[in-house]
Parts: structure tokens; C-alpha cells; sequence
């Protein structure tokens, strides 16, 4: 029916709540209409969880809500009922309790592993790591804890940790090894890292690991460990290129000797940037002075390097050195620094050369010879990828490539 507006005298309807031409109030104590709800089901998330809908039951909550907590070998999900609640009214309401649950999951999962655990924080924490060589000494420290994986991380305490640093065992290659000093004090950092991200999440109550510290005993070692390196004699060296026919990688300890390339460096070594018309290698890591560096390849290696170019072609490998006495699997031809290492080994006490020496000797071999032959300082930065700190060499001198070969043609 229609009236009039006692406004504007217009004719509106005796329903409304407000006049459409003037806007005066008809029905000033008329509640305001709700909004309608959407019943409009929003996705959830990969990760976030599971809504079921319990059917053919009269439930005041049929839908049941359900969290993540892990993935099968065969990569399915893992799930598990929210806690404390796991049914609600609609599915927008056990869609609300998913999403505040994975704000912080973990206050609702305290049975969660140690294997679970490093899991979720090697996620987050790899991701702030600028390097994979510092992830690697988290893998590494991790091999050695295979007696903790399946507790709950809430009953590790510390004669756990400490089991772990001094009975842990992991199989390498098929070998069964032990922890040195230094694997022992990465054991301890790590779970220092890993219940510090624990105990944020609520997951325990207590960081364990930080209620002792490192033993002296294994300090001690760790400092014996990490003495000083040494180059090599000029007997050594001759040794070295008296094997460099028989005894495998002793070529590779010889380009290093001549490039002062680190171990690492030399795994990663591009076909694609060894320039054999122009002698150079580019490559380099670590810092922003060592990346992509060109270093000049010195006349005495020359046909060491040619060889192992021909080498990498014939395997259809993209790097220049490869490891070919362990595996035929082609996935695994790759000249890491542990390989490297354990090869260096090798070479060191078949040729009776001193037993300090490390992998990292070739380098510090290569700078000393360096400066023994007066080499300009410079240079040596330069190709070593050491940081230049004087502002004219670094920004304003641009040094020419014939430069650093004639500077390191001065090493005999």
C-alpha cells in the first residue's frame, strides 16, 4: 500500500524504512536487516588441512576439521583431528579454525617427532642460508642423531643430545663413522638452533640443549683440528708432478697449487668458462670479491688442464673436474669439496708428504709462491678473490687480463 511521506508529501511504500525521494526515517524503531550469509565455501590452502562433512547423522557439528601433520613415502598427506575442537556448525567455521591453527601449529601438535621437527625447521631456517655449504654442516651434524628421530621432540633432554655427540654413528659410502670434534660441536649448535625454533612454537617447554656446553676435551680437539695450513715443500711438489701420471687427482692438487682456487671452487669449475685459446678460467664463491673472478691459466698446467677438458667432454659432463673412480652413475660425478677431501687424503699418505697438509694447502700454496716471487699484491687479491680495500685499486684501476698473466708467470 502506499502513503504519503509526512516529508515531502511524495507517495512511497508503507514497507520502507526511509523515504527513497527525501530520505526521511518511516519506521524509526524498525531493526535493521542482517546481512546475508554466504554459504559460499572458500578453498583451503595445499598444507592446510582437511573439512570433511558428516552425512546421514542429525549432528549440531557435522563438519569435522582436520590438520596436516606429515606426508607418507608415497608423498600423501598425513592428517590428524584438530585440537581441541574438531567439529563445527558450517564448513566457514572449521575453515576459521584451520587457518588460526597453522598461524602456529604446533601449540596443537606436541606428540610431533624430532625427524618432524628438523623437518619443519630446516624449511624455514635453509632459506636464511646464503650457502650450501652451511646447510651442509646441518645435514652432516644431522646423519650422526638417527637414535632420536622418532622421539618426541618434547622428551629430548640433554643426555640425549649428548648421546648423540658421543655415540652417534652415521653410514657414509657405506661406511660406519663416528663423529669427530668438529661434528660433535656442529651436533651441539644444531640442536641449540633446533629447540631455540622448538620452544618459539611452544613444542617444548625447555631448550635442553643450551643447559651444558662443549666439553674442553672436545674444544681441544677442535683446535687441533683447525691448525694453521701449510704449503707445500718444493720437494713435495716435485713428488707431485712426479706422480701426476700414476696416481689419480694428483693433477688436480697441481692446478690448484698453480690457481689457488678453493677445494669447493675447484668442483664448480665450468667447461663453459675455461677459455683454452685465451688460457683463463672464470669461476669463484663465497664472497662478492671470489665470485665469477678470471684467474690466467699458468703455462705449467696447461696440458693438465687441457686433459681434463677432454676428459669432461667424453663423460658430457658441464664441469671440468669430475669424480670417476667411485661411481658410474653419471649423477654422481660431481667433484665436491668432501670428495675432494677424502682423495687429497689419499694422495698425502701414498707419497708420504707431510701429514698436516689439508685440501685447503693448494691455496695457501699458491699465495705463498706468490709473494715469494713478487707477485703484486694485488694480483694476488685479485685471483685469489680476497676483498680489496684500498678504494683507487678497487674502483678507479682497471686492470687488464694480460696483467694477471704476466704477474702469475712469475711463480716457478
Amino acid at each position: 500500500m502506499l502513503i504519503k511521506c509526512r516529508e515531502c508529501e511524495l507517495q512511497v511504500s508503507d514497507k520502507a524504512l526511509s523515504c527513497p525521494h527525501c530520505g526521511y526515517p518511516l519506521q524509526a524503531n524498525a531493526a535493521p536487516r542482517k546481512p546475508r550469509k554466504s554459504n559460499k565455501r572458500r578453498r583451503l590452502p595445499n598444507g592446510f588441512g582437511q573439512i570433511s562433512e558428516i552425512k546421514n547423522r542429525n549432528l549440531r557439528n557435522p563438519f569435522r576439521a582436520m590438520v596436516t601433520v606429515g606426508k607418507t613415502s608415497a608423498g600423501r598427506p598425513i592428517c590428524k583431528p584438530l585440537k581441541p575442537e574438531s567439529y563445527f556448525p558450517t564448513y566457514n567455521d572449521a575453515y576459521a579454525a584451520l587457518v588460526e591453527y597453522n598461524k602456529n601449529p604446533y601449540d596443537l601438535e606436541p606428540s610431533i617427532t624430532v625427524k618432524q621437527l628438523y623437518d619443519k625447521w630446516t624449511d624455514e631456517y635453509f632459506k636464511t642460508l646464503k650457502s650450501d655449504s652451511s646447510s651442509r654442516t646441518i645435514t652432516s651434524a644431522w646423519a650422526y642423531c638417527s637414535s632420536v628421530y622418532d622421539m618426541r621432540a618434547s622428551d629430548v633432554r640433554a643426555r640425549h643430545v649428548k648421546g648423540c655427540m658421543e655415540e652417534g654413528i652415521a653410514i657414509i659410502n657405506g661406511e660406519e663413522r663416528h663423529p669427530t670434534a668438529g661434528i660433535k660441536a656442529r651436533i651441539k649448535s644444531m640442536f641449540n638452533l633446533m629447540l631455540d625454533y622448538a620452544l618459539e612454537y611452544e613444542i617444548v617447554d625447555r631448550n635442553y640443549a643450551r643447559t651444558f656446553n662443549v666439553s674442553d676435551d672436545i674444544i681441544k680437539e677442535k683446535e687441533e683440528a683447525k691448525r694453521g695450513h701449510i704449503p707445500f715443500t718444493d720437494e713435495e711438489i716435485q713428488t707431485l708432478w712426479e706422480h701426476v701420471d700414476v696416481t689419480q687427482y694428483v693433477d688436480v692438487v697441481l692446478i690448484q697449487c698453480y690457481s689457488g682456487w678453493r677445494p669447493q671452487e675447484l668442483g664448480l669449475l665450468k667447461l663453459e668458462n675455461i677459455n683454452l685459446d685465451d688460457w683463463t678460467f672464470i669461476g669463484g664463491m663465497k664472497t662478492d670479491a671470489g665470485i665469477d673472478r678470471i684467474v690466467p691459466i699458468h703455462s705449467k698446467i696447461r696440458h693438465l688442464v687441457n686433459k681434463k677438458y677432454k676428459e669432461a667432454e667424453s663423460l658430457g659432463s658441464e664441469y671440468l673436474i669430475n669424480c670417476t673412480d667411485a661411481t658410474t652413475h653419471r649423477s654422481s660425478i660431481m667433484f665436491t669439496y668432501d670428495k675432494y677431501q677424502k682423495r687429497f687424503s689419499k694422495i698425502r699418505d701414498g707419497l708420504k708428504l707431510n701429514t698436516q697438509h689439508r685440501a685447503h694447502d693448494g691455496r695457501v700454496h699458491f699465495v705463498t709462491k706468490a709473494k715469494k716471487y713478487g707477485v703484486d699484491e694485488y694480483a694476488i687479491k685479485y685471483m685469489v678473490g680476497h676483498a680489496i680495500t684500498d678504494i683507487t685499486e678497487r674502483v678507479y684501476t682497471k686492470r687488464e687480463i694480460d696483467w694477471l698473466k704476466t704477474e702469475i708467470e712469475k711463480i716457478k
